[in-house]
């Protein structure tokens, strides 16, 4: 990996990292520039105001790809808004539509959704993307002149996640299969535990070179360790629930208000318990499929 400046890294010939100065934490996220013979692609629109404009300036981005619509995917994808446009085949209408709508979708109610446009989304200036100009799907390569990148459908962080391999350099863009202390990230109502080990499963399988996470640094080589300790982050997460139920067992708005996950540190509570909702509820699904614990009434109890 050859540093151009702060932000910009050469990965190879052909593909560019843009990493904003926050490391690509959220509300931002990494961007990918391949620069074929006859077209040049940006994946994801996570940068900051003023490194969208200096990447827009100095690379001719003819077509902006967007990985997944989390905000901080979207986040700035108006700033490109004259360029070529493609979005995964999954991704549903609500994301072309309002702020309401969209929130509802990560919110899972209306009336969440209503908050989280008032807030999360307006804070963020984040706008519902325009209809695109395409969409693509599963095995779909970019041909884009002298190198081909292929999408790879790997849902459970969400039904529209895509990952990306570069069949040249043999990079591998995981996007939020991020390597993150915190993650792994299901809090949406459309998360899917089992799919999101699946799709690291498939990504881990791949012939990859390096891999380049959304929001981290790339690594150089055997990755094996870090999607090992990424998984690892599912038992982590049932553990958490299993110490918040104790002994007498909690129920589901007892184990939100007691945040096993965000520790009670998200900056908006009403946001903050959807997510922890999601995420709880999904882990005390798979405990129960395990036989670990067990439902009385609307209390969930450790089996002994």
């Amino acid at each position: 990996m050859a540093m151009m400046d702060d932000v910009f890294y050469r990965l190879s010939d052909r593909l560019i990292l843009v990493s904003p100065q926050s490391g690509g934490k959220f509300p931002f996220c990494n961007g990918f520039i391949f620069k074929g013979d006859n077209e040049t692609i940006l994946v994801d629109a996570g940068l900051d105001d003023a490194l969208m404009r200096d990447t827009a300036r100095r690379f001719r981005i003819d077509t902006l790809v967007i990985s997944h619509s989390h905000p901080d995917h979207i986040h700035n994808w108006h700033m490109l808004s004259d360029r070529r446009l493609l979005v995964p085949a999954q991704m549903p209408d609500v994301v072309m539509q309002d702020l309401v709508s969209l929130g509802e979708r990560y919110t899972g109610s209306r009336e969440r959704g209503k908050h989280w446009a008032d807030t999360i989304g307006r804070m963020l200036d984040i706008h519902p993307l325009r209809e695109p100009d395409g969409r693509f799907g599963d095995g779909h390569v970019f041909d884009l002149g002298g190198v081909r990148v292929e999408a790879i459908h790997a849902p459970g962080h969400l039904d529209d996640h895509y990952c990306f391999f570069d069949l040249d350099s043999g990079a591998l863009i995981v996007t939020d299969i991020d390597f993150s202390s915190f993650g792994p990230w299901y809090g949406n109502p459309e998360c899917d535990i089992t799919l999101f080990k699946q799709s690291i499963g498939k990504m881990m399988r791949l012939p990859y070179s390096r891999v380049c996470s959304s929001h981290s640094l790339p690594h150089e080589g055997d990755a094996t360790h870090l999607f090992q300790k990424f998984l690892d982050g599912f038992k982590r997460h049932e553990n958490r629930i299993l110490d918040c139920l104790g002994q007498e067992g909690k129920t589901l708005e007892e184990i939100v208000a007691a945040s096993p996950f965000y520790r009670n540190r998200f900056p908006d509570k009403v946001i903050q318990n959807a997510f922890e909702e999601q995420m709880a509820a999904k882990n005390l699904a798979v405990l129960m499929d395990e036989g670990r614990i067990a439902r009385h009434g609307d209390r969930f109890v450790p089996v002994k």
